[in-house]
């Protein structure tokens, strides 16, 4: 085992996911409603956590236009609060953009939430239904006709919360070798990394329970010198950023971390790579780094 690697654990959390495929003719109109309707990862706070998985090219669309797979999380098991929260990604930043439809890629779905009731609904009563190819859309006439969605879009049960640290000391290595493992994990069908290069490792406990998770203070490197005998920052260490993975099953969530930790394990200013944890006592599941970096 890499000496850098430390012999500690992650824990991850089951989570609802719904995988969807968003088409569109122009590129940048794809990439804006992509990452508008993902950009915001919340499910800590109740509302959705999201994340592009992949772009694909035409050939690989029922539509034959370029198109987006991302995913969309939801912490709580309440699907009808899930419809609700993914109903306003939809509406605000995928149905406004032109020329763009959604349909349904969430495989073997638990059951689907049918979308006419805060989707469909936005054609003001003047929205049909018809079929495509062997899928059921829904038409919502907009002034820049029209937007089509696959009228039920699967949900799932996935893994959320995986999670590495790389503590490094140079500015430029946060985001050079943060960005190596991203694309490492975009390789990966299946998974995503919602909060891209994260900045702020958080915890259970909190003075301020009415905003949710606060900073985890034992691994801030400015609190260092504060909390001398309590701060878990090692010597020299001056920045520890974490990537979050959320994935459909195990098998991809530790193909992820692996592929990642490996990318960017050997550059030499990656220090240390470690993990978040609670001791066990938050998640439903907890990962081994090395077992992951050993036997996968």
């Amino acid at each position: 085992m890499n000496k850098k690697v430390e012999d500690t654990f992650f824990e991850s959390f089951k989570g609802t996911y719904i995988r969807v495929l968003i088409t569109a003719y122009d590129e940048d109109i794809l990439k804006q409603a992509a990452y508008d309707s993902t950009a915001t990862p919340g499910a800590v706070i109740g509302r959705i956590e999201g994340g592009v998985e992949r772009f694909v090219n035409k050939d690989k669309t029922p539509d034959n236009r370029i198109g987006a797979i991302v995913q969309y999380w939801f912490e709580s098991d309440d699907i009808e609060k899930f419809e609700i929260e993914l109903s306003y990604r939809i509406r605000q930043d995928i149905l406004v953009k032109p020329f763009t439809s959604v349909f349904n890629l969430t495989p073997n779905p638990k059951g689907f939430i049918d979308m006419m009731k805060h989707v469909g609904n936005c054609g003001d009563g003047y929205q049909w239904r018809k079929k495509f190819k062997d899928k059921e859309l829904i038409t919502v006439p907009i002034a820049v006709p029209d937007f089509n969605i696959e009228s039920k879009l699967g949900y799932s049960e996935g893994i959320m919360g995986a999670n590495f640290w790389y503590m490094c000391n140079e500015k430029k290595t946060v985001t050079e070798a943060g960005k190596i493992a991203i694309e490492s994990i975009n390789e990966i069908e299946g998974v995503i990394a919602p909060f891209g290069i994260c900045s702020a490792a958080s915890k259970v406990e909190t003075k301020y329970p009415w905003i949710g998770p606060t900073t985890n203070h034992l691994y801030c490197p400015s609190l260092k010198e504060k909390l001398i005998d309590e701060s878990k920052v090692p010597d020299n260490i001056k920045y520890i950023p974490e990537i979050v993975i959320n994935g459909i099953n195990e098998k991809v969530i530790k193909k992820a971390v692996k592929i990642a930790i490996e990318s960017i394990i050997d550059i030499d200013d990656v220090v240390k790579i470690s993990a978040g944890n609670f001791n066990g006592t938050l998640g439903n599941y907890n990962f081994k780094l090395c077992d992951i970096l050993n036997n996968h």
